[in-house]
């Protein structure tokens, strides 16, 4: 495996363990407490992909 075929592997990964995080958030109640922990969950899942 290249580099660049691994690369894009990664990115594929990494986009779709986004969008499994961002679903998760979505179903998380809305209370306070549900509401920082959806924050925080979207924050840390998300930035995997930034990085």
């Amino acid at each position: 495996m290249t580099n660049k075929e691994f690369g894009k592997q990664l990115e594929s990964r990494t986009k779709k363990f986004a969008i499994s995080i961002i679903r998760l958030s979505t179903s998380l109640p809305g209370t306070p407490e549900g509401r920082v922990i959806k924050n925080q969950i979207t924050k840390s899942g998300t930035s995997v992909g930034a990085n």
